[in-house]
């Protein structure tokens, strides 16, 4: 994982450290899980031990390790978006506090790029960010090896919380939109959402002191299928919000009713509730109003990245 990255909605992924463990169902099929486990297989790499194989499936162990990538943002000349900990959680609860304080103290010396950081974990980010708030100087602590104080001469009175920061939660069912009130309540310049992989309708959001949303269909074998209408309810709230939109991906579903799909598999199909639970085909309700959409199987190329035929790749402006 380095400074190139297939996300659409940043420029680039920084690891200083890896590894992670299962919150909730988002969970379930993550990426980074099965790279962890493909390059932590044979001989002794910085993934060895980060994954086990429980039931045929790769699941991490809660190990985190660090990384030689903790410096690697300084030498990008070039403004980016960053994703930080794209193979991991900054906040995990077996990631110290003085780690994360030394990974603030390099995004504090890297003004010119912006960090996006996304959590499950949004109880450990606000206890974190509040604790820090009432010492502004916890960062001269953490100044990375190699660094020194003079380093940070140009900053000053380091501002908090940092400006080039952006905080962000995962939400991918309803019964977890509580990380948004606890992302509210957490001190930061940008405030964002990722609803992705979006699970189920989560019906209407508080979007409050958010800055920006992502939301996207989950991709990958094992793939559950998220109908447009979903992604389409989200979108016109942060319309109304006046909260800039980005749609990442439709994932490997589509919906069996929409006809910018050109003619469809007769393939895997299935039936899904709002809630992202399935109904069996042959058990299908008559009633045109009933809560319940067809899916149909195409691949996350085809179904690609619009949303009714329309690209919605917004973002934030103003930070």
């Amino acid at each position: 994982m380095g400074a190139k990255t297939g996300i659409s909605w940043t420029d680039a992924t920084w690891n200083p450290v890896m590894g992670c463990s299962r919150v909730s169902e988002g969970c379930r099929n993550c990426y980074a899980e099965g790279i962890a486990y493909r390059f932590g297989k044979g001989k002794p790499t910085v993934y060895s031990g980060l994954t086990v194989l429980a039931n045929g499936h790769s699941q991490w162990t809660g190990k985190i390790v660090e990384t030689r990538k903790l410096l690697e943002p300084l030498s990008w000349k070039k403004p980016k978006r960053v994703f930080v900990n794209s193979m991991s959680d900054l906040f995990h609860e077996n990631l110290s506090d003085d780690k994360i304080d030394s990974i603030f103290a390099v995004m504090a010396l890297c003004g010119r790029h912006r960090f996006q950081i996304l959590t499950k974990r949004p109880e450990r980010m606000l206890d974190y960010m509040w604790t820090r708030s009432k010492s502004a100087n916890y960062w001269k602590k953490a100044v990375p090896e190699g660094y020194t104080l003079e380093d940070f001469a140009g900053i000053k009175m380091l501002p908090f919380p940092l400006p080039n920061v952006w905080l962000g939660v995962s939400v991918e069912l309803a019964k977890h939109k509580d990380r948004i009130d606890r992302l509210r309540d957490t001190p930061a310049v940008m405030r964002f959402l990722s609803l992705e992989p979006l699970l189920g309708n989560l019906g209407t959001l508080d979007l409050r002191g958010i800055g920006w949303v992502i939301v996207g269909g989950e991709s990958g074998p094992h793939a559950r299928p998220m109908p447009s209408a979903w992604a389409d309810d989200i979108r016109e709230q942060c319309e109304a919000a006046g909260v800039p939109f980005f749609f990442k991906q439709q994932g490997e579903w589509v919906d069996a009713g929409h006809s910018e799909f050109g003619k469809l598999p007769t393939g895997a199909r299935k039936a899904l509730r709002s809630d992202g639970s399935e109904w069996d085909l042959k058990d299908m309700p008559e009633d045109e109003n009933a809560d319940v959409t067809t899916m149909v199987r195409v691949g996350r190329k085809r179904a690609g990245d619009t949303l009714y035929g329309k690209t919605y790749h917004a973002f934030p402006t103003s930070k």
